[in-house]
């Protein structure tokens, strides 16, 4: 059903008013509060210029007045832009350069990051700023005390459910990351599939471990309110630590676990997970990258009361695109888990070169096609239409397929397997990182010549390890820590390679290009 997502809030709020809908750090927020102190700042946003459409970047940690601001500027009819605090001040400021935001909201924690961004990009510099608390002391246009003045009539959006609500970064091979556009309506069908699916409802607290500018936060939102449910944000001081994060789900009785699968990893090798532990928890939901089966295992035999399933699918189709439910704890921990089939209105296609179906058991090239497509790249035509492809001699929107670079195939039971990214995009900590940015950050060095970047598969929590060999530039000879600083000014710490290797030249396959593979195996036999 066509809707916009901030209306489940409002619905909530006038059938349950008093329920907790919000749990961070002893905090609790009712769903009528959420919709008063959202509706009051939505109407801050109006009277500062936001206007449907426009884009409001949310510069903060997740916490309450975080998911308050969230809802505040979908109540506005504005398009929310969350940007990671841990990205280089370069790397933001072109996030919202080519956004063109009409307001910044910011937490007093990121005041120096806001300043940095401003100094890089000095057109920032004259987007108006909203602080979200009263403890921030850079000059702003207006605070959240000015919010608590404004009225808490509901206001008409202005926008239609096949209006944009989202837009969310991913890494771009060419060095500038890409800006995924979601609408309403891409979020609404998932959640609805997904409130079913899970038979989530009123009675269940789930968990919030993604960051804002990761979609798995969108459900962990959404799927909330959808269902009139608690969400409990996961505090940043106990992610680190397997076994305060093994309490704090205790502690928090939570119902539902969604996370990318290094959270799960950590707290497996750690053996922070109790036999017959986390009581309350009926589903156990990964999504991002690979769980390793031994990692499944340890924890449907810790938790045996609990459904676990595997979701999958790239942002460019809305949170998740596919799901297989595991019917029982794994005896065998070499076969790595089904992707499965689509989930409602979707289509899951392993195809050839041609964009024709592969047949059973053949490797090919996983494309998605259904009602979570996003419309593109913000303002960015070259590369929607690289992406975002047709079968041949059919051009009709409901043909539209995305190219995820995923390689797959499909078993006998109709299942699909994931088997590998066909290009050089790698996954690591549920993060997207395009190996191309890094060696394209790394050669403005005037200091190197040449540089590649490759992935190496590791048994750890990370998924990969990201390694670089280059070519000092003639008469110069950086070492890797200083090739690692010259990088972290430039890329996300995620995006730092772990392991630096100096070459006279980089190898070459016959074609004359990089030979990858026996950079792989460099690395591998140095490891």
């Amino acid at each position: 059903m066509a809707r916009l997502i901030h209306t489940w809030l409002g619905e909530q709020a006038e059938r349950r008013g008093d329920a907790t809908a919000l749990v961070a750090s002893g905090e609790r927020m009712t769903y009528a509060e959420l919709e008063d102190r959202s509706t009051r700042l939505a109407r801050l946003l109006r009277t500062t210029g936001c206007r449907p459409g426009e884009r409001v970047a949310l510069l903060a940690p997740k916490s309450p007045a975080a998911i308050v601001a969230v809802l505040a500027i979908l109540k506005s009819g504005g398009i929310y832009v969350p940007i990671d605090l841990g990205n280089p001040a370069p790397r933001a400021a072109a996030m919202l350069a080519a956004v063109e935001p009409c307001c910044l909201l910011a937490a007093s924690a990121a005041q120096g990051f806001v300043a940095a961004v401003a100094e890089t990009h000095p057109g920032i510099a004259s987007v108006p700023v909203g602080w979200l608390d009263t403890s921030a002391t850079s000059s702003g246009r207006f605070s959240e005390s000015d919010a608590r003045a404004m009225p808490a009539t509901p206001l008409d959006a202005g926008t239609a459910p096949g209006d944009a609500a989202y837009i969310l970064f991913t890494s771009g091979s060419t060095g500038t990351p890409k800006g995924v556009v979601v609408t309403h309506n891409n979020v609404a069908v998932f959640i609805e599939w997904a409130v079913d699916y899970f038979a989530l409802g009123p009675d269940d607290r789930l968990s919030g471990h993604p960051p804002l500018h990761f979609d798995l936060s969108v459900f962990d939102l959404f799927g909330t309110l959808a269902a009139g449910a608690e969400l409990h944000l996961v505090p940043e001081d106990v992610k680190r630590l397997p076994h305060r994060m093994a309490a704090w789900i205790r502690a928090s009785a939570l119902t539902q676990w969604f996370s990318v699968p290094s959270a799960l990893g950590y707290l497996a090798q750690f053996d922070a997970v109790r036999p017959g532990d986390f009581g309350t928890l009926r589903r156990v939901l990964w999504c991002g990258d690979v769980l390793p089966t031994r990692t499944l295992a340890y924890w449907m035999r810790r938790v045996p009361q609990a459904r676990f399933t595997n979701l999958y699918g790239p942002t460019e189709t809305t949170i998740a695109s596919s799901y297989y439910t595991v019917p029982a704890c794994p005896v065998d921990s070499a076969p790595p888990v089904p992707i499965g089939v689509a989930c409602d209105g979707e289509e899951l296609l392993v195809l050839d070169t041609a964009l024709e179906p592969v047949p059973s058991g053949t490797a090919g090239d996983i494309y998605i096609r259904g009602v979570g497509l996003s419309p593109g790249y913000w303002k960015d035509e070259a590369r929607t239409a690289a992406a975002f492809v047709y079968p041949p001699g059919r051009t009709d929107a409901r043909r539209r397929m995305y190219r995820t670079g995923d390689l797959g195939r499909v078993d006998a039971d109709g299942l699909v397997h994931f088997l590998g990214r066909a290009d050089s995009q790698v996954k690591s900590r549920g993060h997207r990182i395009e190996l191309g940015e890094i060696e394209t950050a790394l050669l403005a060095s005037t200091d190197v010549l040449d540089a590649a970047v490759v992935a190496l598969p590791t048994p750890g929590f990370e998924g990969v390890r990201i390694c670089c060999a280059y070519v000092s530039a003639p008469e110069s000879g950086p070492t890797p820590a200083a090739l690692r600083r010259f990088l972290a000014a430039r890329v996300p710490a995620y995006m730092l390679p772990a392991q630096w290797l100096a070459l006279a030249e980089l190898p070459a396959n016959a074609n004359g290009k990089v030979d990858r593979p026996a950079l792989v195996k460099m690395f591998s036999d140095a490891a």
